[in-house]
């Protein structure tokens, strides 16, 4: 055998061994990536769901002649600013994730308050429609925590195999970067306050 025959297998065998590597890195970001993005659409249908259902519940609540309009224009502005956010899931930062749970928080509040406010309608709260849909909400609310939490499991194997060492180098390399977990929004930890004393 060939003296220059033996560094040049060497190389050979090294170059292999990196494009090997390269690839299979590339291929399982891809596809770890693409259950981020299927897992982040389903967040959004869930939300999705949840607007729908408050439209129909707003159009119920507006049938009540004496009702509080200004908690409805509260829920109807809010809602208005949820949909408005819109993140791409195959660039999405911490700050996105904050503004997305930001207005959707602010929907919550409106939509709690609105909640609150019908106890005072008792031929609202008798309303089959409104049962209905009220019950529809809860269980949309749960389907959105479901979605958050699948999201932040489909995050978790997605930033192991791009943060850890040697994959880190590859992931600059590609343009992966690591994704933020959607969080709690500020404040989530303390109770709701609920006041029935107003008139």
């Amino acid at each position: 055998m060939k003296k220059w025959l033996v560094p040049v297998i060497v190389i050979v065998v090294i170059v292999l061994g990196v494009y090997k590597w390269g690839v299979g890195f590339n291929n399982t970001a891809i596809e770890l990536n693409e259950s981020v993005s299927e897992s982040w659409a389903n967040v959004e249908t869930s939300y999705q769901r949840r607007n729908d259902l408050i439209g129909n519940l707003v159009n119920t609540v507006q049938g009540a002649a004496d009702y509080e309009r200004g908690t409805l224009v509260e829920v109807i502005e809010a809602r208005a600013k949820a949909t408005s956010v819109n993140i791409d899931p195959s660039n999405i930062t911490p700050e996105q994730l904050a503004q997305f749970n930001k207005v959707q928080g602010g929907l919550s509040g409106a939509l709690k308050s609105l909640l609150v406010t019908v106890e005072r309608y008792p031929e609202l709260k008798a309303n089959e429609n409104f049962l209905k849909l009220q019950d529809e909400l809860a269980s949309t609310e749960n389907q959105i925590l479901t979605a958050r939490t699948r999201f932040n499991e489909k995050i978790k194997p997605y930033n192991n195999h791009v943060k850890k060492f040697p994959n880190s180098i590859l992931a600059g390399w590609f343009n992966f970067e690591g994704k933020p977990y959607f969080q709690a929004e500020a404040g989530a930890e303390k109770p709701v306050k609920v006041d029935f004393s107003k008139k």
